[in-house]
């Protein structure tokens, strides 16, 4: 289980190593369980489970509060990351009620995808429902202003089934509240633009794909450029960044066998 959460915090944004690859795995934003009245969501899947996102264009999502209300979240967009990725963005058809605890449903749901929709609880060592509580705030505090996305590096790292290839970006006067890139990025040799939702890990974004999978994927030579538009929760988001180019994590990376 350790394994699969560090995959998919590396396919959203966050890069790390382990031994093997899951064969699918989902994984459910926002992270933080209270939400405001609202909130987006984000449903991703991994591997197999990018069978259930596909779906989700042809049957329909819902949150459940504990009494049994209903409510229909709207497909917003769709995106397929270009290594066994794949997300779904929704936002509620109506305003969330205040205070209330919602679980995810989905239509004509079956039994394996009902096991993918649970989550490890950490406190209490136990595998459990994904689920959101609201506030009584019908927006969260916005993102800072100054918020600020820096090229730092390119980088390649090779492991025991692959390599990860990042273009990584420092974030600067971020709020504490989660905040979700929405990623552009161009293969300038073709105009070719892939989009994707990322988020950053220890102040910084990592644009590109690990050891199993990822949003982004580079030809061994070549540039590309990425811009970035910062939003939180409720989809409220700042400016979008200028454009930024940098050549292919492989041009510059070092041989694994030393030359």
């Amino acid at each position: 289980m350790k394994k699969i959460i560090l995959l998919l915090l590396l396919t959203f944004g966050i890069k790390t190593a382990f031994a093997e690859c899951s064969m699918s795995a989902m994984y459910f934003f926002p992270e933080t369980k209270e939400i405001g009245l609202n909130s987006r969501f984000i449903i991703q899947g991994y591997a197999f489970s990018q069978k259930t996102i596909k779906s989700f264009k042809n049957r329909k999502v819902y949150l459940e509060s504990e009494n049994g209300e209903l409510i229909e979240l709207n497909l917003q967009e769709f995106y397929t990351g270009q290594m066994q990725l794949t997300q779904a963005i929704f936002c509620p058809t109506s305003e969330l009620k205040p205070n209330t605890k919602y679980y995810l449903k989905y239509s004509d749901q079956t039994e394996n995808e009902g096991r993918e929709m649970k989550q490890y609880n950490r406190e209490k060592k136990v595998r459990e429902k994904v689920y959101w509580k609201t506030t009584d705030k019908k927006e969260l505090e916005n993102l800072d202003s100054n918020l600020n996305v820096e090229f730092e590096k390119t980088e390649v790292i090779h492991y025991g089934c692959g390599p990860s290839a990042n273009a990584i970006f420092n974030v600067k006067n971020k709020s504490e509240s989660e905040i979700w890139y929405k990623t552009e990025v161009v293969d300038l040799s073709t105009n070719d633009k892939k989009v994707f939702y990322i988020k950053e890990w220890n102040g910084k974004l990592n644009v590109g794909h690990g050891m199993c999978a990822g949003a982004f994927t580079y030809k061994n030579k070549g540039k590309y450029k990425v811009r970035f538009t910062p939003m939180n929760t409720d989809g409220k988001s700042l400016k979008t960044t200028d454009w930024t180019t940098f050549e292919s994590p492989f041009m510059n990376a070092k041989s694994p066998f030393g030359n």
